[in-house]
């Protein structure tokens, strides 16, 4: 399943609307999304959420979408 995460880009500084980011991830489950961001860079997950057929197609269009991957 791919999820698409929500983030800031530093832990250090208050969240703004503004900076916010995304990547997308393929992965078994949330949980295991969130660790991998968590433990690998120092990101500020904002949101996880999981994208239904119908929502990846359509963000594939997008022509930065790529497939972020995190050492397991």
């Amino acid at each position: 399943m791919v999820f698409k995460i929500y983030y800031q880009p530093t832990k250090t500084q208050n969240p703004k609307r503004e900076n916010t980011r995304s990547m997308y991830v393929e992965a078994d489950s949330k949980v295991t999304v969130m660790n991998a961001v968590e433990h690998q860079t120092d990101y500020n997950i904002e949101q996880v959420e999981a994208l239904d057929d119908a929502t990846l197609e359509y963000e594939k269009q997008n022509p930065d979408f790529k497939l972020t991957e995190f050492d397991k």
